[in-house]
């Protein structure tokens, strides 16, 4: 099981969380929401729970709720920047499909 960082996004995780001054890594998840089933929920880690998964990739820990893990283990996430649009994006190889607008997949 493993959740993994391109460079990118390592790079932009670390340094917002340099700004920040607070922290210990960056919180990945999911929601049941849109059209397809389950949204990425992503946000900067405050704390980890005894029930987390902990991984480090690049110098970032990523923390994860073990029923999340379930639908993304395996997921790359990159951060993205084009034009004045900037975000993360996930590579998950777990899913079957996604809704057009790409904001929702299913497992």
């Amino acid at each position: 099981m493993a959740i993994s960082l391109t460079n990118s996004a390592a790079d932009r995780v670390r340094n917002y969380l340099d700004k920040r001054d607070s922290g210990v890594g960056l919180r990945l998840g999911v929601t049941s929401s849109g059209c397809s089933g389950y949204s990425y929920v992503i946000n900067y880690a405050d704390e980890i729970d005894d029930s987390d998964v902990v991984f480090e990739d690049k110098g970032v820990t990523i923390v994860v709720h073990p029923d999340a893990l379930k639908l993304i283990d395996g997921t790359e996430v990159d951060f993205v920047k084009n034009g004045l649009n900037e975000a993360f994006s996930f590579r998950n190889p777990n899913i079957s499909g996604e809704c057009g607008c790409g904001e929702s997949f299913n497992v």
